[in-house]
């Protein structure tokens, strides 16, 4: 094993295949299996940790063209060698060309035969030959000018020649000085400064479960007006049956609450709340191992020193994301200053965590809780309420004036029933607390459960409550009031007795 782990290497690990040929068995299971190399399967990333991205466009066809159109930016965008080897070659061709127009005018006019006589004047003095032309142009465009070679007044085409040379060589300088100075200035290297953790984690945080990451920021020029962004890459089915390879979903990362707005001094950690709304609502720590999703974070910015635009990018495929984990704290106070710790930023340490969704925790709070009353059958006790309260109405009526003057209470029955609705939508509100609060509600001697006997003893003789709420002299009234019809004559009595009829 050995010899074949030093032929193949350490990405490759060892399995076993049963007998029965069930599948793959980790080696050392007891069995007698047949041992075989298998490599490890290599996660297929949309955006590489630094941020390239693993996309190649083929099949262009004529669409190349469009390419020349913008033949500027194409060439920044080229990589370093062939900018160099256009470079180089662009003004090793454009000198060449130039120092044989030289050449064809000295050998035209017949200057390189007549160069030695005295008295003749030639276009270009003291050009001789190929390479006397290439050093007058060489000194000419770079404006040396060491005074030996020179064009003279009995040359027109080699002063047209010279402004033509000029021309060029202004439109050559600016186009590949100006690409190399691009190319150089580029932000790109500044995002090599930007840090991203290793890992996503995702555990509780104010009560709520939350996927997090950590970024940073490793020079001391700050990123203005960065912003921060997420993608989440996965590939789904629609219900139509349309299969839509690498769907992008947005991730919110306090958008709402300006928190993608962030003021990069330090280390700080990003956070996406896993509620309802988010895309892996259903997400638990089992489904994650079957899943398959890419989080894309972009990190945007000016940079400080030049003005320009900076974007850094990072990626979290399903295997990077830490369940049950969170960040290690990088800041310390120090004397006078804040100190980062920036070799514990990617460290992460395990906590409590609940292994399931946020869906399967709400559907479970809710098995949980006591079974609420539907609100039809409270828009129904409602209803008879009302009925009742209006009965009530019409059994006051019927009750001698100088009794409700008596009492005074005529709003008496209402109340109550008022009172005994208002308990009845207490108790049933009580399935809305939490576990612990309706417990404490439900123990014997509390307010609630005091105010219902109440109410209770008052719906069952309210004419002893309401005479006992009265003065004492308006009491004696009332408790002499049986004394004083049994002493009325006979027709008094039949008469009181019809009012209540």
């Amino acid at each position: 094993m050995s010899a074949l782990r030093r032929k193949f290497g350490d990405d490759y690990q060892v399995v076993t295949t049963s007998s029965s040929g069930s599948g793959l068995q980790p080696q050392g299971s007891g069995q007698s299996p047949q041992q075989q190399l298998v490599p490890k399967r290599k996660r297929q990333r949309f955006v590489d940790k630094n941020g390239r991205c693993n996309v190649q466009h083929g099949n262009l066809g004529s669409e190349t063209s469009r390419y020349l159109s913008d033949l500027f930016t194409t060439l920044v965008d080229l990589k370093w060698r062939w900018n160099l080897f256009i470079f180089i070659l662009t003004y090793t061709v454009a000198w060449l060309f130039m120092a044989s127009m030289w050449w064809v005018i000295a050998y035209t006019r017949g200057d390189l035969n007549k160069a030695h006589v005295g008295n003749y004047t030639p276009c270009v003095a003291n050009v001789y030959n190929f390479p006397s032309a290439f050093l007058f142009f060489i000194e000419t465009e770079a404006t040396i000018g060491y005074g030996y070679r020179y064009i003279t007044d009995k040359c027109p085409e080699g002063i047209i020649l010279f402004l033509f040379q000029s021309i060029l060589g202004s439109i050559v300088d600016a186009f590949l000085i100006g690409c190399m100075f691009i190319k150089m200035s580029q932000p790109k290297k500044r995002a090599e400064t930007l840090m991203f953790s290793e890992h996503a984690v995702i555990s509780m945080r104010d009560g709520k479960l939350t996927l997090m990451f950590r970024v940073g920021n490793l020079r001391n020029s700050h990123m203005v007006s960065a912003q921060i962004r997420c993608k989440l890459l996965k590939s789904r089915q629609t219900p139509e049956g349309e299969f839509l390879p690498l769907d992008q979903l947005e991730l919110d990362v306090g958008f709402s609450t300006g928190a993608d707005q962030l003021f990069l001094v330090s280390p700080l950690t990003i956070c996406h709340v896993i509620d309802a709304k988010s895309p892996f609502y259903d997400l638990s720590q089992r489904s994650m191992q079957s899943e398959q999703f890419e989080i894309v974070v972009i990190l945007e910015g000016i940079v400080e020193t030049t003005g320009m635009t900076c974007q850094a990018r990072t990626s979290y495929t399903e295997d990077e994301v830490l369940w049950g984990h969170r960040f290690f704290p990088v800041i310390s106070l120090e004397e006078g200053f804040f100190k980062v710790d920036y070799s514990q930023f990617h460290t992460t340490f395990e906590v409590p965590t609940p292994p399931y969704s946020v869906k399967e925790q709400e559907e479970m709070l809710l098995m949980s809780s006591p079974l609420i009353a539907p609100a039809i059958t409270n828009s129904k006790e409602r209803h008879n309420s009302v009925e009742c309260l209006d009965g009530l109405d019409d059994f006051s009526t019927k009750i001698p004036s100088k009794l409700q003057k008596m009492t005074g209470r005529e709003d008496f029955p209402r109340k109550l029933l008022r009172m005994s609705s208002t308990t009845s939508e207490k108790a049933y509100s009580l399935g809305d607390l939490p576990m612990k609060l309706q417990r404490i509600s439900s123990v014997p001697g509390n307010s609630e459960e005091k105010l219902v006997s109440k109410t209770t003893k008052m719906l069952s003789d309210p004419m002893s409550q309401s005479v006992a709420d009265l003065p004492p002299k308006l009491q004696k009234m009332a408790g002499g009031g049986a004394r004083m019809e049994r002493n009325l004559p006979a027709k008094l009595r039949k008469m009181n007795s019809d009012r209540f009829t």
